[in-house]
């Protein structure tokens, strides 16, 4: 694998203060979504961005980010991958990460990348035909990042990916397009030896490529970091201005 599978880790964060000003909408007649809409003087015609979040799903964090995508200029769609079965912020230490991932909280609603990869596909066909989007951007949190680097064959352009897990090594050298990722320095899903195969990867792979590695952060700290810690901030911060000048370097 390029990262290692989730784990308890991918539920620990921090809820962040803010009022999203996005909506929900419904993706094929089955699945949420969370759509931000740029304001009339700044959009990008044609242009959009999906994102494939972590384990939480659709949550304030999660909108916040979305809205701010969109005040960049990108209209932005957040796509329930776990069909309603998103995880609670902070769960216990005892939690069966893989059992759910398996099957789901209610034994019958897994999250597979067979459960998965058929939503990722609604998403970006929703974007594309009933949003007129043309180029399309993904960013992928955690859980999400696996599925950004399966669906450039499907659509996707141009990527990013912060603090990435479960990626396996033959879905990143079959990206056709730019990858943009965001690296915690504690990660044991994203450790530096992941970290190291994934750049000889992408080096063979041949596409513009970017790995980031952000300081006094851990595992999640781009969409769950603690904004009351100076240093989570600016990590946090900075990761996301990392992600918008990749798209507006690679999309525009």
């Amino acid at each position: 694998m390029a990262s290692n599978p989730p784990r308890q880790c991918c539920t620990i964060g921090v809820k962040h203060a803010g009022e999203s000003t996005g909506k929900i909408i419904k993706i094929a007649g089955k699945y949420d979504g969370y759509l931000a809409t740029p304001p009339a003087e700044k959009v990008h015609d044609g242009v959009g961005i999906l994102i494939l979040p972590d384990v939480i799903g659709i949550f304030e964090n999660s909108k916040l980010v979305a809205d701010q995508f969109a005040a960049n200029g990108y209209l932005t769609l957040i796509l329930d991958v776990f069909n309603g079965d998103a995880l609670s912020l902070n769960r216990p230490a005892n939690f069966d990460f893989m059992d759910w991932l398996a099957n789901g909280s209610t034994g019958d609603n897994p999250h597979t990348k067979e459960a998965v990869d058929p939503i990722v596909l609604d998403g970006i066909k929703t974007l594309k035909e009933q949003y007129g989007v043309k180029k399309l951007g993904a960013a992928g949190y955690c859980f999400g990042a696996k599925y950004v680097v399966r669906h450039y064959k499907d659509g996707i352009d141009v990527g990013y990916l912060a603090h990435p897990s479960f990626v396996d090594e033959d879905e990143l050298e079959g990206i056709t397009g730019p990858l943009s990722i965001a690296a915690a320095e504690t990660d044991s899903i994203f450790p530096a030896d992941k970290r190291h195969r994934s750049e000889e990867i992408l080096q063979k792979v041949g596409q513009p490529y970017q790995i980031n590695l952000y300081s006094g952060v851990v595992h999640g700290f781009s969409i769950r970091g603690d904004p009351s810690k100076k240093q989570e901030k600016f990590a946090k911060e900075q990761a996301f201005l990392q992600a918008v000048a990749w798209f507006d370097e690679y999309l525009l």
